[in-house]
């Protein structure tokens, strides 16, 4: 009898020791039968290839250019299944202290290095979470962090909302997208540094930065009560198994109809989500966001393989 029950709890003390578990094999250690843990994947490509750091990639645009990719990162929120019924199933995000808080997760496809070099090594490229034991057969998710966290002050918020690169201002809140690029309309320029006989090359080209605008508030650092352009996009794929299929971020898809190698006088670099700046029209169609007197049309960012 003793030989048996040993045989039968040996596994769960081998499984995790509470005492030197981590927080997340802590809680796979106890969760019941009938919750299911899922892992999402997220892939970065620039076309038909995968993105990476100092690489570059021609055909883009309009006039296609050659591109050199310094960042690309984006937030995702409020992730749910749909079962077979067409029931929508909130996924409970794990809470691993860096990648993903509450229902927010960023994901991370520089590594730091090369034309990255303003980033960061580490890189996330998976939703982790759980949801009730079921079938399910669709995904949905929005682009953007929800207006209740999209104000808050970067420097005290816990990460992922703690990156202050990924952050405007309290007023306009995060970007919910970050990529920027090189161009070859846009090239490296140089720009002085310490000692004053030294160059160091610096990346002008063509930025996307999607996030709120329009933001009600007395001053850029007063969170504001709305935003008339919250710029959140709602993505769904009604025919997804999350266990096989992968959700696709396709820079050349979002730049297709955009000319990269020029920038509209007198406005930010590429698109930076502002309503008076002509270079955001086509990348906004393009994310599926009505844009000035611009309908919405269906987003081809993201795609499923």
């Amino acid at each position: 009898m003793k030989s048996r029950f040993l045989a039968a709890i040996l596994p769960l003390l081998v499984a995790c020791n509470p005492a030197k578990c981590s927080p997340q094999e802590n809680q796979e250690a106890t969760r019941p039968a009938n919750i299911l843990q899922i892992a999402l994947k997220f892939e970065a490509v620039v076309g038909d290839q995968a993105f990476a750091c100092g690489k570059s990639y021609d055909g883009i645009g309009l006039t296609k250019s050659r591109i050199t990719p310094s960042d690309f990162r984006f937030y995702v929120s409020g992730v749910e299944l749909l079962d077979q019924n067409g029931k929508v199933i909130p996924v409970t995000l794990d809470q691993d202290g860096i990648w993903q808080y509450k229902d927010v997760a960023l994901m991370d496809f520089e590594d730091g290095n090369g034309p990255c070099r303003n980033g960061n090594p580490g890189m996330h490229r998976e939703i982790t979470g759980t949801v009730p034991q079921g079938h399910y057969r669709g995904i949905r998710f929005m682009l953007g962090v929800p207006f209740d966290l999209n104000h808050d002050n970067p420097t005290i918020a816990p990460s992922p909302l703690n990156f202050t690169s990924m952050f405007w201002v309290w007023q306009a809140g995060y970007k919910f997208v970050k990529i920027d690029m090189a161009t070859s309309g846009l090239p490296q320029e140089a720009h002085p540094v310490a000692p004053v006989n030294r160059k160091a090359p610096r990346a002008a080209g063509f930025s996307v930065h999607l996030g709120s605008t329009a933001c009600a508030s007395p001053s850029l650092t007063t969170p504001p009560t709305a935003c008339k352009n919250p710029n959140r996009v709602t993505v769904a794929f009604d025919d997804f198994d999350v266990g096989k299929n992968i959700v696709v971020a396709d820079v050349a898809s979002l730049l297709r109809e955009a000319d990269v190698d020029r920038n509209a006088p007198d406005t930010a670099p590429g698109c930076m989500s502002g309503p008076e700046d002509s270079d955001c029209a086509p990348v906004m169609a393009a994310f599926g966001l009505p844009f000035n007197d611009q309908t919405a049309t269906p987003q081809r960012f993201f795609r499923m393989r």
